[in-house]
């Protein structure tokens, strides 16, 4: 008999969804499924497997009206927002535009003699663990190429998004990609480190906590199985003295608070040029006493709960921490608030990196802003972490941008944006938030394995 896995709605703490989870022999049989698909797959042609996943990314997008309500009442996000195709589509589409050149052979030569070339082939088997958050997009960034590359596809969903595997398969599935192809699977902790640590998979992608990504790369020990991480964050905002105050403003307190702050790329910190630092608080404070904390099943919402009570509890544990510490909490408790999943958007100022507020992932509503005098703090500031996801750099200087983005230790450096993934450009972390690479070249790169070819043309 499986664990029963149960989704409860941050809505009204009811079970929203519930599954059982596939035993050991079970999970092997999925995979042993995929295994014996894949070879098939991966010798159709290119242009084929992008068809086929463009049409089930197409046949996700068909069921949106049907999916928005679905998140929020799985996750908290306000139904106004409209839900996650918009990127889930252009991740799609870019990576399936760029197969072809991304895919290519490498060719080193070719003469009377020999010809010599390096072919990217597929893993094999991938496995996909897939984060609540954002649980559409962030699925699809190693989905898509994987299935474009040639390797068939297993995907695990966080039990807070209980749901949103089964309706990825079943779409992609009504569009002609074969079933053994592209699964869903409900796994408890230890059938999966089961299946990794006994080489079910040729390569595991893992978005989720620190101790979840531990937890895998423990399993694929000594497996050279690949693993590619992204796990925990705590992105910094930098506001420079000639920034335009409004725009910063306005950008970064949506990325601290968008989505009750449960964004990967989401900004916890900000850091503000000393001459600027007043004016940011007060134009921040206004933006976040404007929200609107509620169902978010209402179209008046702008702030739904967050994804679960605990989720609420580490957030209110860091505030009140803070506070007791000398921070200055700006926003008054809505009325809306229940001391449960739905959490006060929070500011505060009078902050140090003594607090976890400052260090830890708070991964919730609540931003911390801190005031410096030179560049040469703010990185410092930045840099005083175990994380290193983005930064968000505000200035009107792209050269002082590009110098102060080569000191500081994260994967991505934005200039004058935040909290946004670009398909173009490697998604990356490093230190404590991972290794790996997705979307862009690189992440067919890390989907695929090179492979190469010496061949003598003639032995006389």
């Amino acid at each position: 008999m499986g664990q029963t896995l149960k989704c409860i709605s941050p809505i009204d703490g009811s079970v929203f969804a519930e599954r059982e989870t596939l035993s050991k022999d079970e999970g092997f049989a999925v995979a042993s499924a995929a295994r014996a698909a894949q070879k098939a797959w991966a010798a159709r042609p290119l242009q084929e497997r992008i068809d086929l996943v463009m049409a089930g990314v197409a046949a996700v997008g068909a069921m949106n009206d049907e999916i928005v309500p679905e998140l929020a009442h799985m996750m908290g996000r306000p139904v106004r927002y409209g839900g996650e195709f918009g990127g889930f589509n252009e991740r799609s589409a870019y990576m399936a535009e760029i197969a072809e050149t991304a895919l290519a052979d490498i060719e080193v030569g070719d003469d009377a003699d020999f010809k010599r070339y390096i072919k990217r082939v597929p893993h094999g088997v991938v496995f996909i663990v897939a984060p609540w958050n954002y649980p559409y997009m962030t699925a699809i960034n190693t989905l898509a190429p994987a299935l474009i590359a040639g390797n068939t596809v297993i995907l695990k969903h966080a039990t807070q998004t209980l749901l949103v595997g089964e309706r990825m398969a079943a779409a992609f599935q009504s569009a002609g990609v074969p079933a053994e192809v592209f699964q869903n699977v409900f796994l408890d902790h230890d059938t999966t480190s089961a299946l990794i640590a006994e080489r079910a998979f040729d390569f595991v992608n893992f978005t989720g906590s620190v101790g979840g990504g531990q937890a895998m790369e423990r399993a694929a020990a000594g497996t050279f199985t690949g693993v590619g991480t992204e796990l925990g964050g705590k992105d910094p905002g930098y506001v420079m003295e000639d920034a335009d105050l409004d725009a910063a403003v306005d950008t970064l307190i949506d990325g601290a608070m968008f989505n009750a702050g449960q964004c990967c790329c989401g900004i916890e910190r900000i850091y503000v040029h000393e001459s600027l630092y007043d004016e940011f608080v007060a134009k921040a404070v206004e933006i976040v006493k404007g929200y609107k904390l509620g169902n978010p099943l209402d179209e008046a919402t702008t702030m739904g709960p967050m994804a679960n009570v605990r989720f609420a509890a580490e957030v209110r544990a860091q505030i009140d921490e803070a506070v007791a510490a000398g921070a200055v909490a700006h926003i008054d408790t809505m009325a809306e608030d229940d001391g449960g999943a739905y959490l006060t958007p929070q500011i505060l100022t009078n902050v140090t990196h003594e607090m976890r507020v400052m260090r830890d992932e708070s991964f919730g509503p609540v931003v911390g802003i801190m005031k410096v005098s030179s560049d040469a703090e703010a990185i410092a500031l930045m840099n005083d972490s175990e994380f290193g996801l983005t930064a968000s750099l505000w200035t009107r200087d792209l050269d002082r941008a590009a110098r102060i983005g080569d000191e500081i230790e994260t994967g991505t450096v934005f200039l004058n944006r935040a909290d946004y993934l670009d398909p173009g450009l490697c998604w990356t972390g490093c230190k404590n938030t991972g290794r790996g690479g997705g979307l862009s070249v690189i992440g067919y790169q890390n989907l695929t394995r090179p492979k190469s070819y010496h061949l003598k043309k003639r032995t006389a």
